[in-house]
C-alpha cells in the first residue's frame, strides 16, 4: 500500500539548521531524514486516527467483493484502449 504524502516547507534560523545538518551528519542521515525522525519520535506515543467506513462505502466493498468472487470484473492493461473499446 502507498501511503499519500505532503510536502511541507519549513523555515528554519540558520543557526538551527546548521545546529540540525551537524546532529543528522553524527547518524549518517540527509536534513530531512533526521527531522522526519525527530516529528515521528514526538507523536509515538500517540494513537494514530482511525475511520470507520461509512454505510456507503461499505456496501460498495461489498458489492465488489461478489463481482470479484463471481468472476464479473475486468482486467484492465491499457485504460486508452479498454475505452476505444467500450
Amino acid at each position: 500500500m502507498i501511503t499519500q504524502q505532503a510536502q511541507i516547507k519549513l523555515n528554519l534560523p540558520l543557526a538551527l539548521k546548521d545546529f540540525l545538518e551537524s546532529k543528522a551528519d553524527k547518524f549518517g542521515m540527509p536534513l530531512a531524514g533526521y527531522i522526519k525522525h525527530l516529528m515521528l519520535k514526538d507523536v509515538e506515543d500517540m494513537d494514530y486516527p482511525v475511520f470507520e467506513l461509512s454505510e456507503r462505502s461499505e456496501k460498495a466493498y461489498k458489492r465488489a467483493l461478489k463481482a470479484q468472487k463471481a468472476g464479473k470484473l475486468v482486467n484492465v492493461n491499457n485504460i486508452d484502449e479498454f475505452f476505444k473499446n467500450l
